[in-house]
Formats: C-alpha cells, sequence, structure tokens
C-alpha cells in the first residue's frame, strides 16, 4: 500500500474504530506511519490511558538470529540512562505464525520511544537548505557538544559501546533542542579483535548491512584480517555528522552522486569544504581532526569533548 493508502486508512480508522496494540500491558492506538527503514518500521501511536504520543519501532524477524538482534537493541536502551540517549518505554515480543518449516516462528518485536515532534536533525538540515539558511555557529556546536556526551555515554560503558551509524537522521531534537540518539540496532560492543580472513568478512558484511555508507569509518569498508577495531569508528562519523550539520550534506554527498566509490573518497579523505564559508576555521579542522583516516591516529570521545568545550569557551571569551 502506497503511503497515501495508508494515510487515508488511518484517517478512517479514527471514524470507523482505532487500530489498537498492547505493549507491556499498556494499550495504544496507531495513529500514523512515521518512517520506514531496512528492518523495520515507525509508527506514530498515542496511549489509550494518557493520550500521549510515542514512536512505535517494529521489528519483523524471520529468525531467532534476527530476534536476537532485535532484543539487544532492547538490552542497549534499557542499559543507558543518559539525556543524549534516546529511553525505553515499553516493548515486548509477539509471535505471528511459521514461517517455513526450516525456520523458527517468526515474530514483531515492539519498541516504544518518546515521540521527538522537532523531529530530526536530518529534518533540520532539509528545512534548512530549503531556506538557503545555514545553522548559527553558537548554535551548531552546542548541539554537537550534545551528540558527543551521547556518544561518550556508549565508549565510557565496561566494554564500551560503539553506535556504529551515527548520521543526522539517527539523532533526534528534543523540546529543548537537546540532541537525542536513537536507532540503536546497529550499536554493538566497540572492540573487535580481528584475526582472519573468516572474521574479516563477517564484520565488513554487517557494516556494510547496519552502517550507512556516507557516514561509514574507512577501516569498515575494508576490514583487514588482522585488525583492532574500536569505539573510535564512530569518532570518523562524527566529523561526518559535523559537516552535514554545518554545511547541509554528507561530505561524500557530491562524490556518491558521481558514482565514485565512497571507500576511496573516505579512504583517501576526499573532503572539500565550501567556498566562503559563513563558519569559523575551527569548523573545518575539527572535522578534519575527526576524520583522521589512521584510526590509530584518531581522537578518543573525550578528546573531541575536550576540544570542543574549548572551542565554545574561547567564543564566549571573544563574546
Amino acid at each position: 500500500m502506497n503511503t497515501l493508502g495508508l494515510s487515508l486508512m488511518l484517517k478512517m480508522g479514527c471514524i470507523c474504530g482505532k487500530e489498537s496494540i498492547n505493549i507491556d500491558n499498556r494499550n495504544f492506538y496507531i495513529r500514523s506511519r512515521l518512517g520506514e527503514g531496512g528492518f523495520s518500521y515507525v509508527d506514530l501511536i498515542e496511549e489509550v490511558r494518557t493520550h500521549k504520543l510515542f514512536a512505535l519501532k517494529r521489528i519483523t524477524c524471520h529468525s531467532k538470529d534476527e530476534e536476537r538482534v532485535a532484543m539487544q537493541e532492547v538490552e542497549i536502551m534499557r542499559t543507558f540512562h543518559h539525556s543524549n540517549i534516546v529511553p525505553l518505554e515499553a516493548h515486548c515480543m509477539k509471535p505471528v505464525g511459521h514461517y517455513s518449516k526450516t525456520l523458527d516462528i517468526t515474530s514483531e518485536v515492539f519498541i516504544v520511544m518518546p515521540y521527538y515532534k522537532r523531529g530530526s536533525i536530518q529534518d533540520k538540515i532539509g528545512y534548512l537548505a530549503v531556506k538557503s539558511e545555514k545553522m548559527v555557529e553558537d548554535k551548531l556546536w552546542r548541539m554537537f557538544l550534545g551528540i558527543c556526551h551521547g556518544v561518550r555515554a556508549l565508549h565510557s560503558f565496561n566494554p564500551p559501546y560503539a553506535h556504529r551509524d551515527l548520521k543526522p537522521a539517527n539523532i533526534m531534537i528534543a523540546d529543548d533542542e537537546t540532541p537525542v540518539l536513537m536507532d540503536l540496532g546497529s550499536a554493538a560492543k566497540a572492540r573487535v579483535d580481528v584475526r582472519n580472513l573468516q572474521e574479516a568478512r563477517a564484520l565488513q558484511d554487517t557494516a556494510e548491512e547496519r552502517c550507512s555508507m556516507l557516514y561509514r569509518a574507512p577501516e569498515l569498508f575494508n576490514v583487514d584480517s588482522n585488525a583492532n577495531i574500536d569505539e573510535r569508528t564512530d569518532i570518523w562519523s562524527l566529523g561526518c555528522v559535523l559537516y552535514a550539520m554545518a554545511f547541509l550534506e554528507s561530505p561524500f554527498e557530491k562524490a556518491y552522486q558521481r558514482g565514485d566509490s565512497i571507500a576511496l573518497a573516505s579512504l583517501g579523505r576526499n573532503v572539500k569544504f565550501p567556498e566562503n564559508s559563513s563558519f569559523s576555521k575551527s569548523v573545518e579542522d575539527t572535522i578534519l581532526y575527526l576524520m583522521t583516516v589512521n584510526v590509530m591516529e584518531r581522537p578518543f570521545i573525550d578528546q573531541v569533548i575536550s576540544r570542543v568545550d574549548s572551542i565554545t569557551q574561547a567564543s564566549e571569551n571573544r563574546v
């Protein structure tokens, strides 16, 4: 069914009877479709008792392994309690029948989380692009610092987690403009010691499946058979996110549109900045600092936060 048809059906449901669902002994009405991804889709839902709006992520699983991956996202959300990481409101797993004799029972995992009516940073970027405007630099740094604090919460856990799919579409904006990391389905233990071709291929396949190409760290495009991967994959992505927030597109967007290899573009750090930028040199310098190709020379998140704090402090002192 196309989006228009679904919208009409949902509007009719308001008259003829809303579709409802019970999760964790709480009843919700389905209001509308918010978005779809490769592995799930998200609906706007309303709690029957409180009339409060939430977002419902629905993940369809066709095997026990897919169920495990889906429930891993639930566990990660349950583990972290931080203002810059999306909280878990409720969840459940519902079996929906047998898929085939060779596969386990098909199920759906339902994850209820807050509804952010301001949308994502990607939505903000689109809005600014249409108006031919840019984010004010002070606001840019303030929002980016909030993103970094969310990343630090993941990286500071023992053992550290990496988000592995940091991009503007996966960062929501709360009512007070706090940035909130979401879509933790790609998150995983950050430190991986790759010791053979089979392990390298497995990690590379997972990255291709779960990590958005335009924000993916170079070491995840062609994983070496003797590699040490750590949480600094997220630092590269943070550099791409900062670029997108400042210049309203991924640093590799033009290469992608030309059909160039993003793997080669990232490995060569083929990053070009617009001429006559309205931002200070600190923005470009920080982007390049984060997007250090050699992971052993790339900074950790505490170094990044210290650098951004120094930049914002210097800016305040000038004022």
